[in-house]
Protein backbone atom coordinates (compact mmCIF):
# COMPACT_ATOMS: atom_id res chain seq x y z
CA UNK A 1 0.00 0.00 0.00
CA UNK A 2 1.06 3.24 -1.02
CA UNK A 3 2.02 5.93 1.72
CA UNK A 4 3.29 9.71 1.71
CA UNK A 5 4.83 11.69 4.62
CA UNK A 6 4.97 14.98 3.82
CA UNK A 7 7.18 17.10 5.67
CA UNK A 8 9.19 20.67 5.61
CA UNK A 9 6.76 23.24 6.29
CA UNK A 10 7.00 25.84 8.90
CA UNK A 11 6.86 29.72 9.56
CA UNK A 12 8.37 32.50 6.84
CA UNK A 13 7.88 35.73 5.70
CA UNK A 14 6.06 37.09 2.82
CA UNK A 15 8.93 37.08 0.25
CA UNK A 16 10.14 34.26 1.51
CA UNK A 17 10.92 30.40 0.45
CA UNK A 18 10.65 26.80 1.49
CA UNK A 19 10.86 23.56 0.00
CA UNK A 20 8.38 20.91 1.23
CA UNK A 21 9.21 17.20 0.92
CA UNK A 22 6.83 13.99 0.43
CA UNK A 23 8.51 10.74 0.62
CA UNK A 24 6.61 7.63 -0.96
CA UNK A 25 6.55 4.50 0.63
CA UNK A 26 5.17 1.01 -0.51
CA UNK A 27 5.93 2.30 -4.34
CA UNK A 28 7.90 3.60 -6.85
CA UNK A 29 7.61 7.42 -7.60
CA UNK A 30 9.06 6.22 -10.82
CA UNK A 31 5.21 4.12 -11.28
CA UNK A 32 3.03 7.15 -9.85
CA UNK A 33 1.69 10.13 -10.94
CA UNK A 34 2.44 12.73 -7.66
CA UNK A 35 0.30 15.98 -6.89
CA UNK A 36 0.82 18.73 -4.38
CA UNK A 37 -2.34 20.17 -2.74
CA UNK A 38 -3.15 22.74 -0.01
CA UNK A 39 -5.87 23.28 2.42
CA UNK A 40 -6.61 27.27 3.73
CA UNK A 41 -8.83 27.66 7.11
CA UNK A 42 -12.55 27.88 6.15
CA UNK A 43 -11.69 26.43 1.99
CA UNK A 44 -11.50 23.30 0.25
CA UNK A 45 -8.42 21.21 -0.44
CA UNK A 46 -7.07 22.71 -3.85
CA UNK A 47 -4.82 21.37 -6.31
CA UNK A 48 -1.22 22.88 -6.23
CA UNK A 49 0.96 21.14 -8.92
CA UNK A 50 1.08 17.89 -10.47
CA UNK A 51 3.78 15.67 -12.10
CA UNK A 52 2.27 12.99 -13.84
CA UNK A 53 4.05 9.82 -14.53
CA UNK A 54 4.18 10.34 -17.90
CA UNK A 55 6.50 13.52 -17.75
CA UNK A 56 3.74 16.39 -17.67
CA UNK A 57 4.22 18.94 -14.85
CA UNK A 58 1.61 21.79 -14.38
CA UNK A 59 0.87 24.04 -11.33
CA UNK A 60 -2.52 26.47 -10.62
CA UNK A 61 -2.67 29.63 -11.84
CA UNK A 62 -2.49 31.27 -8.17
CA UNK A 63 1.17 29.76 -7.93
CA UNK A 64 2.68 29.77 -11.15
CA UNK A 65 5.88 31.43 -11.61
CA UNK A 66 6.36 30.92 -7.73
CA UNK A 67 6.45 26.74 -7.10
CA UNK A 68 8.09 24.16 -9.14
CA UNK A 69 7.30 20.50 -8.43
CA UNK A 70 9.92 18.04 -8.28
CA UNK A 71 10.92 14.56 -7.79
CA UNK A 72 14.15 12.60 -7.40
CA UNK A 73 12.94 8.73 -8.30
CA UNK A 74 16.25 7.82 -6.27
CA UNK A 75 14.94 8.88 -3.17
CA UNK A 76 11.25 8.00 -4.22
CA UNK A 77 10.83 11.79 -2.77
CA UNK A 78 8.72 14.72 -4.65
CA UNK A 79 9.62 18.19 -4.03
CA UNK A 80 7.84 21.60 -3.72
CA UNK A 81 9.81 24.64 -3.94
CA UNK A 82 7.68 27.63 -3.15
CA UNK A 83 9.17 31.29 -3.53
CA UNK A 84 8.00 34.53 -3.60
CA UNK A 85 5.24 33.39 -0.37
CA UNK A 86 2.60 35.41 -0.13
CA UNK A 87 -0.16 35.26 3.30
CA UNK A 88 -2.42 33.62 0.75
CA UNK A 89 -0.47 30.81 0.37
CA UNK A 90 -0.53 29.81 4.16
CA UNK A 91 -2.62 26.74 4.09
CA UNK A 92 -1.56 22.92 5.30
CA UNK A 93 -0.07 21.24 2.26
CA UNK A 94 -0.14 17.22 1.48
CA UNK A 95 0.80 15.44 -1.70
CA UNK A 96 -1.04 12.60 -3.24
CA UNK A 97 -0.81 10.23 -5.74
CA UNK A 98 -2.58 8.51 -8.69
CA UNK A 99 -1.38 4.76 -9.97
CA UNK A 100 -2.04 6.12 -13.60
CA UNK A 101 -0.23 7.76 -15.86
CA UNK A 102 -3.18 10.98 -16.04
CA UNK A 103 -1.86 14.30 -15.16
CA UNK A 104 -5.68 15.28 -15.52
CA UNK A 105 -6.28 12.67 -12.75
CA UNK A 106 -4.21 14.41 -10.19
CA UNK A 107 -7.00 18.12 -10.67
CA UNK A 108 -9.58 15.23 -9.55
CA UNK A 109 -8.82 14.17 -6.10
CA UNK A 110 -10.86 15.27 -3.18
CA UNK A 111 -12.53 14.49 -0.46
CA UNK A 112 -13.21 10.92 -1.05
CA UNK A 113 -9.60 10.13 -1.28
CA UNK A 114 -7.37 9.50 1.59
CA UNK A 115 -5.28 12.09 3.15
CA UNK A 116 -2.10 12.15 5.01
CA UNK A 117 -1.27 14.61 7.96
CA UNK A 118 0.39 17.13 5.73
CA UNK A 119 2.66 19.73 6.69
CA UNK A 120 1.82 23.21 7.47
CA UNK A 121 2.91 26.52 5.56
CA UNK A 122 2.09 29.91 7.57
CA UNK A 123 3.25 32.91 5.88
CA UNK A 124 3.74 36.10 8.04
CA UNK A 125 3.43 39.53 6.47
Amino acid sequence: QVQLVESGGGLVQTGGSLRLSCVVSGGRTNDLSLGWYRQAPGKRREFVAGSSRDGIEGTADSVRGRFTISRDNAKNTVYLQMNSLTVEDTAVYYCNFDLGGSYFALLGKGEGDDWGRGTQVTVSS
